[in-house]
């Protein structure tokens, strides 16, 4: 028989874990998807800041104004300007904004200023029930990452893993940009950047091939980092059938490593139906270690479709990559294409 410390202990417990949002069981490829409808000139985007704060209230002008300047209207959220530690605001006023801009239906869509850290620690405070009924575009990347995969996760919304409002929108980021939020039809194949003119071969946007083959699946991942931050988790990335997507910057190649294993130990690189690295910016391989490629090959060498070196995330030019939308990688050609259109 049970005494009264141990079933006020055994019952907190139980409180505690019915508190936890459960993990979705349905594979990503069976989850009903959903489409945002695309962005066009003349519609209203909503800036939020889910993550770090923001030093520079000019920073926050820039940004708009180069919203502006693609065509949009801007409405900033309520607390883009707030300092809470590093934070651009309390979890409690970051997660409201974010609510806020998908419960108004005179914002079309929605773009983060920036990334940082912060994100994962929003995620339960969300409202998935409101996302579903009023989807919408909504943009970003590195620490976004985590909101990102979370929204699609508990949604089925499909949502996009590129640029934010404080980086340059250079011709290249920009043209992907609209092909895959604005435009109805599928973006097909992803190109890499052009040459430069200086160069006699292309030096920056090399594809490493991994692992032959060619496999097709629902995007999902990110930064790195994220993804590994959310093992064990209830909003913890869902590989099955996937094509796995991910890229990091400023990591020491051990780090690069520690994470992959962890991914790797968890059985993600065995569900997903394949990989696509992207690069390790500004990745220190200084001493006696391993190079990038090493550590590639070491974990997707001999397994699934996977190649590295494609142009997303922390680079100046870069892909939008829906996640949720069904895309084909083909390893041998070193090619990534976008089988459906991402909005409607």
């Amino acid at each position: 028989m049970l005494d009264r410390r141990t079933f006020a202990r055994l019952f907190s417990l139980a409180a505690a874990a019915a508190a936890i949002p459960p993990r979705l069981n349905a594979a990503p490829a069976s989850r009903k998807l959903l489409k945002p409808k695309r962005l066009q000139e003349g519609d209203t985007v909503g800036m939020v800041l889910p993550a770090s704060a923001v030093w520079e209230a000019d920073n926050i002008a820039l940004a708009r104004e180069q919203l502006e300047a693609l065509g949009f209207k801007v409405v900033l959220g309520r607390h883009v300007f707030d300092r809470h530690g590093y934070f651009a605001g309390t979890d409690q006023d970051r997660a409201a904004d974010v609510n806020r801009m998908f419960a108004d239906d005179s914002i079309d869509g929605i773009f983060c200023y920036t990334g940082g850290w912060g994100s994962p620690r929003i995620l339960p405070l969300i409202d998935y029930a409101l996302i579903a009924r009023k989807p919408k575009v909504i943009v970003g990347f590195s620490d976004i990452t985590a909101l990102l995969n979370a929204i699609y996760q508990r949604t089925g919304l499909v949502t996009f893993h590129g640029p934010v409002a404080a980086v340059n929108f250079e011709p290249y980021t920009l043209e992907h940009f609209r092909r895959v939020v604005m435009t109805a039809e599928p973006a097909g194949l992803l190109n890499p950047p052009d040459k430069r003119a200086v160069e006699v071969i292309d030096r920056n946007n090399r594809i490493l091939r991994l692992a032959p083959g060619k496999a097709s699946g629902p995007l999902v991942g990110g930064n790195l980092t994220m993804v590994a931050s959310l093992m064990g988790t209830p909003f913890e990335i869902d590989t099955r059938g996937a094509l796995l997507f991910a890229e990091d910057v400023n990591e020491e190649i051990y780090r690069v490593d520690r994470m992959l294993t962890q991914l790797a130990l968890a059985g993600k690189f065995e569900q997903m139906a394949g990989l696509a690295f992207g690069r390790c910016s500004r990745c220190n391989m200084e001493g006696r270690t391993f190079s990038l490629e090493d550590i590639l090959r070491h974990h997707f060498g001999g397994g699934k479709p996977a190649i590295s070196g494609l142009s997303f995330g922390h680079i100046e030019q870069k892909m939008t990559f829906p996640i949720g939308i069904t895309a084909t990688l083909d390893a041998d050609g070193g090619t990534l294409s976008l089988d459906e259109a991402a909005v409607v």
